[in-house]
Order: C-alpha cells, then structure tokens, then sequence
C-alpha cells in the first residue's frame, strides 16, 4: 500500500511541475550596453590608448624606414667599411625585432585593456539581468546577442531589454 501511495506521487509530481506556467525572458545585451554611459567612457579610453600605440608604432616605423634608407645609400655609394656596415645592419636587425615585440605588445595591452573596461560593464549588466529576471519570474534570461537564437515564440518569452535598461537607468 505505501508503495503504491509512493508511485502515484512519484507520477503525479512530474505532471504538477509541467502544469505550472514556465516563464522565459529574453533581452539583447549589445543593445544595453552600448547605451551604457560607461560603455561610451570605457570606448573612449580604449581609442586613446589605440591612438598613443598606433603612434609609437607609427614613431618607429618611421625611424627604421629612415635609418634603412641612409644605410642603403651609404651601401650604394660604397662608402661604409666592412665592420661598421655590418654593425648597421644589425642596429637595423634588432630595430625590426623590437618593433615585433613592441607590436606584440601593444595587441596585448589592446586586448588586457578591452577586458578591463568592459568586465565591469558585463558584470553590472549581468546584476541587473539577475534583479528584472527575479522581479519578473522567469525561470531562464536568452542573451539573443550572446547566444544566437533562431526563434523566439514572444507569446512564450518575454522582451526584457527595456526592463534590464529601465533598472540601469537607461532610456
């Protein structure tokens, strides 16, 4: 008998479960961020560090460019002993592989300083997703920028880019 008490609530439990009305959300991240006014600061700074590398960059292109071309004309004219053409030759050797580095470099401190300001915008975004999903009970929030979803039944799903934006304090 307690058997039979215990199959039946296992059986009818899953059916309790699927009666409920489930609830989803949806929002697209790319459309909250880039209204963030710390998205726009966070771009700002990564365009000046950009400029400042670029310009190095530029800086010591152009020296290299410079100082190849003077070696080349001293080489033409036949005017360089041995020793020192090949002491230029290689200033001019260790010039392009610093340049290597220093771009190596830069791309690096590009891609460190993009996920340092953007971490921050993320996680405030991911907050604010969290409060308008438990406010509005949902049981998932779909990112449709992060995750491509082909389909969204919006009799089913619930548009909350407006609430996540209204919470950040976003127009």
């Amino acid at each position: 008998m307690l058997k039979r008490i215990a199959l039946v609530m296992l059986l009818a439990l899953p059916m309790g479960v699927f009666a409920q009305n489930l609830k989803f959300g949806h929002i697209n991240a790319q459309e909250i961020i880039t209204a963030m006014p710390e998205f726009t600061k966070a771009q700002a700074d990564i365009q000046a560090l950009d400029k400042q590398l670029t310009t190095e960059l530029q800086r010591t292109q152009e020296e290299f460019n410079r100082k190849y071309q003077e070696f080349q004309q001293a080489v033409a004219k036949d005017s360089l002993p041995a020793n020192i053409a090949e002491r230029r030759q290689k200033e001019l050797q260790d010039m392009m592989q610093n340049q290597e580095a220093f771009q190596q470099s830069a791309q690096q401190q590009m891609q460190e300083a993009q996920q340092k300001a953007m971490a921050p915008i993320y996680k405030k975004l991911d907050d604010a997703i969290k409060t308008v999903g438990q406010a509005e009970g949902v049981i998932y929030v779909f990112d449709l920028a992060r995750t491509p979803i082909p389909y969204i039944n919006e009799s089913q799903s619930i548009n909350l880019t407006a609430k996540v934006k209204a919470q950040l304090g976003i127009k």
